[in-house]
Parts: structure tokens; sequence; C-alpha cells
């Protein structure tokens, strides 16, 4: 063979092996063969062998080469003897040199190779090469380590890590996204007594507690942790899972677990739980945090006494002096019954103007002592506002709680002390007696009567005319609940709808009635028929009410401005925000929105400029004495021409004589309602006349 200008030398020839079925071995020379006793072994294994061999000369050239050469580099084997080995692989070491990984030359079907070659001296002028394909190894290992990348990808996206101990060499060995996560250089070595020093000692009994009981039982685990950073400053908070692995014997060997950092999650829960259970306005807890406060210490076999407080006449204070005034004197409250409190005793504002504590240990006569005490310190309270100062007191009662009770009980309780309190004239401190659950029992049992008149039809509408006072024409009727269940006696609305004002009945009360009011207007399509029907103050705090009268004016296809709302001016000023909500979204649909009892609060005419009402209904006891009294004529004149100007309509109630009737028109009112024009009479008798047309009633003397 030509060796590219050098002198050429004759080939060895190798003994005939072929009937062994390997190729032979082309010698270029024989310098370097190992002497032998029996020289065809050698020659036999380097024939027959998957590793490639090499020596080169002096001049860097082949001087023999192995089938298995040939065959990684692609070449028939006269191609590779006497040629330089660098010059068919690039990157080839030159040299004696560590193991060399080169990417072979391929053809369109060979795919990638990869040749790990070693290159050793033989003698002063030969060098040895050692040629082995490590493609799968190099491909096992490539993905290995992409695998490897995308977990810790995954981890460091994830703000999660994996750690394993190895329990019997008590080594731990931490995942480089967990030890970035803690803080630390990725490789840092980290034992288990380091990484305890990091934990937050209140959480160290949980995380060790977990940790033995799995080592124990060989159960998984889990636990919730606080730990420092490397900084020793920043805290985290991780989440950790894990399990251990035993030996055949059962014995623990091993263990592994992994670290979630959940210290957001974490944060943005206790967020959500803090609004969840605190009163925006004072930051103290609410009636949800107190009730579940209330049912822990039940829950252990706790004793104490629980105190409700209800602000007296605090409407006053937002009629006379507005609602910035009456948010700052509860935060202002709320600060001062906190600052009279012990650390160990609880305080929540349980909305509105009413506050709980729960005295946790304390006797009755202590409930009642500190209860006199916070009255004390309120009262001794100075509000200023507009240059006026204004003193406060609150009514509070007192109940106890013990093992066995039910937080609702003792909420009931102390609520029932507490309107005995307001009942004897506020601003006093009453205990509760178990006499005060006999008149309850009154209310329950009208409100059980209640419901079940609901349910079964009970519950019946009356309707007052609403009469222009010119022509003595019906404009419309105000429809009023009674209940008519056949049980004695029948309550009247003043005694079942306060109670069921306290409870969420009444939202099922105002939605029954609005969805009597509408099917009415179906059944009688008469323009002319008009219903006016109350709200109560719970009904504007449901987000939903507006859109369910909506939908049932839709889809009975009621012309929205033949239904009414009337709101107390009592209610809409304690719902203020909910009010105007409701009055907005009603009115823009075409429904009139009337405030009732306009007159009976200070701030009336304020009120004027915050709600979207249509028209206003003048509270009966100016009405009363108009007809002999020059002041009530006063007011009620201011009150008319405030209607006009605003473009409001005007009703008077409780027009019970003909003198108020020419009093009221003198003083420019042309509608009014009342005995004297026309009592409340059943919707059903009204609705179907004996000759078949709408029934317009005339002046009765029916009760009402």
């Amino acid at each position: 063979m030509s060796t590219g200008g050098e002198e050429e030398q004759q080939v060895t020839d190798a003994p005939d092996l072929r009937d062994n079925g390997c190729p032979q071995v082309v010698f270029h020379d024989q310098v370097g063969w190992p002497q032998d006793e029996d020289p065809a072994l050698p020659r036999q294994v380097l024939q027959c062998a998957t590793v490639g061999f090499g020596v080169t000369d002096a001049l860097g050239r082949l001087r023999w080469a192995n089938p298995a050469l040939a065959e990684l580099l692609r070449l028939p084997l006269e191609q590779v003897v006497g040629r330089s080995l660098p010059a068919l692989l690039p990157g080839v070491p030159d040299g004696p040199h560590e193991a060399t990984a080169v990417l072979a030359p391929t053809h369109a079907d060979d795919g990638h190779r990869w040749l790990e070659i070693t290159c050793a001296r033989l003698d002063p002028q030969g060098l040895l090469y050692t040629v082995v394909d490590v493609t799968q190894w190099r491909d096992r290992e490539l993905e290995a380590s992409q695998q490897a990348q995308s977990l810790h990808r995954a981890q460091v996206l994830g703000r999660m890590g994996n750690w394993e101990w190895f329990i019997a060499e008590d080594r731990v060995v931490w995942s480089d996204a967990l030890l970035e996560m803690l803080g630390f250089p990725p490789g840092t070595e980290l034992d288990y007594a380091s990484y305890t020093t990091l934990i937050h000692p209140e959480d160290f009994v949980v995380v060790e507690d977990a940790l033995q009981r799995s080592l124990r039982t060989g159960e998984r685990f889990t636990y919730t942790h606080r730990m420092l950073m490397a900084d020793r400053r920043t805290e985290r908070i991780f989440e950790c899972y894990g399990e251990v692995i035993t030996d055949p014997d059962g014995v623990p060997v091993r263990m592994l677990g992994t670290a979630h950092d959940i210290t957001q999650a974490y944060r943005l829960h206790a967020e959500l739980l803090r609004m969840a259970e605190e009163d925006p306005l004072t930051g103290l807890p609410n009636r949800r945090a107190l009730t579940r406060e209330l049912e822990r210490q039940l829950a252990t076999g706790g004793h104490g006494t629980l105190l409700l407080l209800d602000l007296d006449n605090f409407k006053d204070v937002n009629d006379l002096r507005g609602h910035a005034v009456g948010d700052r004197v509860m935060r202002l409250l709320a600060s001062t019954l906190r600052e009279h409190l012990d650390d160990d005793q609880m305080i929540a504002r349980l909305g509105g103007d009413e506050f709980a504590v729960v005295l946790p240990g304390a006797s009755v006569a202590d409930g009642k002592e500190a209860a006199e005490h916070l009255s004390a310190a309120v009262a001794a309270l100075p509000v200023a506002a507009a240059g006026a100062t204004t003193r406060m007191t609150v009514s509070v009662g007192v109940a106890q709680y013990s093992r066995g009770d039910g937080w609702e009980g003792v909420l009931a309780n102390a609520d029932l002390a507490l309107y005995a309190s307001k009942s004897a004239g506020r601003n006093r401190v009453t205990v509760y007696e178990s006499g005060y659950y006999d008149d309850t029992a009154k209310r329950v049992s009208v409100l059980d009567r209640v419901r079940a008149a609901l349910e079964n039809g009970g519950l019946a509408l009356h309707a007052m005319p609403m009469v222009d006072l010119r022509d003595g024409r019906v404009v419309g009727h105000e429809l009023l609940l009674r209940l008519e269940d056949g049980q004695l006696p029948a309550p009247g609305p003043a005694e079942f709808l306060p109670a069921a004002e306290r409870s969420d009945l009444v939202l099922e009360i105002d939605r029954w009635v609005l969805g009597q009011a509408i099917d009415a207007l179906v059944a009688h399509p008469d323009p002319e028929l008009r219903f006016d029907v109350n709200v109560s103050g719970r009904t504007l705090e449901d987000p939903d009410f507006a859109c369910f009268v909506l939908d049932r004016l839709a889809h009975a296809g009621v012309t929205p401005g033949r239904l009414g709302l009337e709101i107390t001016e009592t209610a809409a000023v304690t719902n203020l925000d909910a009010a105007q909500v409701l009055a907005r979204r009603l009115r823009a649909a075409g429904c009139r929105i009337t405030l009732d009892d306009f007159g009976s609060g200070f701030g009336s005419f304020v009120h004027l400029k915050h709600l979207p009402i249509t028209g206003l209904k003048i509270d009966g006891e100016f009405v009363r004495g108009i007809d002999d009294g020059h002041r009530d004529a006063v007011l009620v004149t201011g009150m008319i021409e405030i209607a006009r100007g605003l473009g409001l309509s005007a009703v008077a109630e409780w027009v019970e004589r003909p003198s108020q009737v020419e009093a009221l028109r003198r003083l420019g009112v042309t509608v009014a309602q009342g005995f004297h024009l026309g009592r409340a009479r059943p919707l059903r008798t009204l609705l179907v006349p004996p000759n078949g047309a709408l029934s317009t009633p005339a002046g009765t003397h029916q009760d009402r």
C-alpha cells in the first residue's frame, strides 16, 4: 500500500483464521508485536474484538489496525492502514491523552455515533489507539442529563425540591433546586443537624414527631414548617411529603422527601382568612371569627362569660353627623374597648353597632363587672364633630357558658339579655335569666307559624288603595302581608315581621310577596292596576334580589312601571350603600322606588341626595294633626316643595278624617291613603269582583 510518499513496506501475512468467522487482521509491520509462544492467540483476539485497536509509527501513520477499527471508521481495512488516524477522525489526540469522546462521521443511514478514543505510548515512537463505540451509553447519559435538567427546572419553577437521607450513614443529599430555594449554592453539603437549626423552634417538634413516627411505622409523612434561609434572616414556609424505604427485613435504610415552598400561597390563604374573619371597618374579628372561637372553647371544655354590647341610639349619630363621623365613632369605640381588655379576652364586631366580648374563665359576677367597666369607658368617651361633643352609652347583655353548651344557645342567651337591657331603657347591663327565654319562645313560636304558613299557603296579601284627592280615583295599591293560618290568636304584622327580620326568613317572605304581586299583575293586565310592595332592610343586603325582581318581571312580561318598591327610611339609612345599588338598578329598569316613612329620621333631607328614588311617603306622624296643627302643616309643605323640586311623587299616609283631606289639598298633596280613603282588603277580592271588572274600592270601616 502507498503511505503518502513514504517508502512502501511489505505487509506481514497473518494466520488464516477466516474459517473461525473473523476477518483477517492486516499488519503493516511486526514492530511492537508481542512475542509469545503462540502468536496466533493474540492475533485471533484482535481479529474478533469489537474494540478498535491501531498502532502508529513515528510519522503518525497506522502501522496496523484490527477489523473492528475499520468497522468503527466505516472504511475498508485496506484504506485504514497507512493513514493518519487524526486525519480520519478530527479531534483524535495525537499523543498520550485521557479518553476523548469524538462525534464520528456518519452516512445517511448510520445516524450519529460517539467514539471514545484512548491514546497510549508503546515505545518512544509508536502510539496505541483504542477506539470504543459509546453511542448508546452517551445517548443514555445525555437523556439522563436532560431529564435531570428538566426535573431541576420543573422543581425551580414549581418552588419544589427533594432530599434523600441515608440513615445508616446519617447523610442527607439535597437536590440543587432545594438548596437554591434555601439560599445555598448547588452542591452544598448540609447535614441534618445543620438543617434543623434553620427550622423555626416552634415547628421543630412537629417535624421531629412526623419523621420519628414514619421511621417507627413505615407510614408516609407530611408536615408544614417555617424555616430560615441561608442568610438567617429571610423566613419561608415549606410543605413536606415523604416516605421510608426499608430493607427486606423491614429495617429503614433510606428516607425520601420533597419540600414545596408554599410561602406565597400560605400568605394568600392567611390574607383571605383574615379578610373572611375580620371586620373591614374596625379591624376587629367579625361574627364568624367570634363563633369559631366560642365553638373552640366549648369543644375543649372551656367556661366563661359572653358579653353583647350595643351602642345606644347610634342611628342619631349617623343622621346628625353623617356616616363618615359614624365610621370614625365605630373605630374609636373598637379601639377603646380593646384597650380595656386582656390579651386572652376576645372582642369582635358582629355588625352595625353591636360588639361581643368573650371572657374565658370568667364567672357571671366577673362578666357583669367587666361589662360595667366597659360601659363606663364608653360613656367617658367624647365624640366631637362639627364643633359639638356627643356622649355615647351602650346596652350590654351577659350570658355564661360552660361544657355542654352550644355556641348558638350562648349567643342567643346574651342576645336576650341585651334585648332586656334595651327594653328597660338602655344604658344598662343585664345578666341573662331563664325568664327571658319565655318571651323568646313566643317569638320563635310565631316564626314557626310564619314559616309553616309560607310553605303551606297560610300567608295572604291585602291591598290598601292610594287615592287621588282631586277626583277620588284609585291610582295604586300598597300590598300588606297578613298571617291567615287558621290558628288563634292571629298575630298582626307588627308582631311577626320584626321577629322575621331578625332571621333569614324575611328574605323568603319578601320574595314571596314580590312573586305574588307580579303574578297578580300578569293575571290582570289592566295598565291602571299598580302595586307597591314593602322591602325589608335585610333584603336590601341580598345581592341577588334585584336580579330576582327583574328576571320575574321579564319572564312574566309585566311592564316594570306597574310595580313599585317601598323602602323605609330607617332601612335605607342603615343599609345606605345597598339601598343605593338596589334603587339604581330597579329604577333604571322602570320600577318605581318610594322612600317610606319620610321625615321620621333626622337626616331625611340629606338622604334624598344619595338615593335614586321616584317618590316619597310622608310619615303619618306629620299627617295625624295636619288639620289642626300649624307645625305639621309647615313641615308637610316643606316636604311637598322638596318633592316637586326634585321631580318626585308624594303620598300622605294615615288619612282618617275628611278634614285631613281638605288640609292636604290646600297644601298641594294630591295622593294619600288611610282608613278614610279605603281600608286594606284581601287582594283576591279586589281582583275578582262579581261583575268581572276590576274593582275600585271606596272608603269603608273594616279593620286594617
